[in-house]
Parts: structure tokens; sequence; C-alpha cells
């Protein structure tokens, strides 16, 4: 990526399905709740030292969801999920590099 991802506005899409990003080079990306939350890197979802996943899929409720979304400094978010894992930050980079969106998912895209 040729630029630093920052962005603008987060929060819930239209239908509270999804988290909405809204970045300030204008791309909109949408995350299915689980998916993020599958993507957690934290010491208690990845081993440490071999980078291998530590944490099950079939361990997350297909329901789960952040009950809160904080702020870490200007870098990355946090969140408070429903299945009561607390620990995760997702650099910003990191969650544009998550988008499932086709603009990103297309071989020229990443």
């Amino acid at each position: 990526m040729k630029h630093d991802p920052v962005p603008s506005d987060v929060g819930p899409n239209d239908d509270a399905s999804a988290l909405r990003i809204r970045w300030k080079d204008g791309h909109v990306s949408e995350y299915p709740p689980r998916h993020l939350r599958l993507a957690c890197r934290c010491a208690g979802c990845v081993e440490e030292m071999t980078g291998r996943p530590i944490l099950s899929e079939g361990s997350v409720p297909l329901d789960v969801h952040p009950l809160a979304i904080h702020y870490v400094g200007r870098y990355a978010l946090r969140f408070d999920w429903s299945d009561g894992h607390t620990t995760g930050i997702f650099p910003f980079p990191y969650l544009r590099e998550l988008c499932p969106c086709y603009e990103c998912e297309r071989p020229t895209g990443r």
C-alpha cells in the first residue's frame, strides 16, 4: 500500500450487520464482525514464537460482535467482543489489508 491508511469514521453499517470504516482516502470497508474476531493476532489468539493460530474457529460464536470500539493512539483499534475477548489490537494498515471488498480482493488490488 502506498499510503498510511487512516480512518475518518468508524461504526456500524446501515443495517448494523458489519463494521464500517470510512478511510480518509475515500475507500469504505465493511467487515463482518466474525471475520475481524477471527483475524485477531494477539498472544491469546496466535502463538507468539511460531505465529501459529491458537484461536479455533469453532470457539468463536457465529453472532460475535463488538460491544465497544476503542482507538489505540493514532494507529489502531481495539474491540471489546461479545465473547469476552478484549486484548487484540488492530493497527490501521492491518485493518485495511483485511478489507473484504471486491476492489481490495482482486489480484491488482493487493
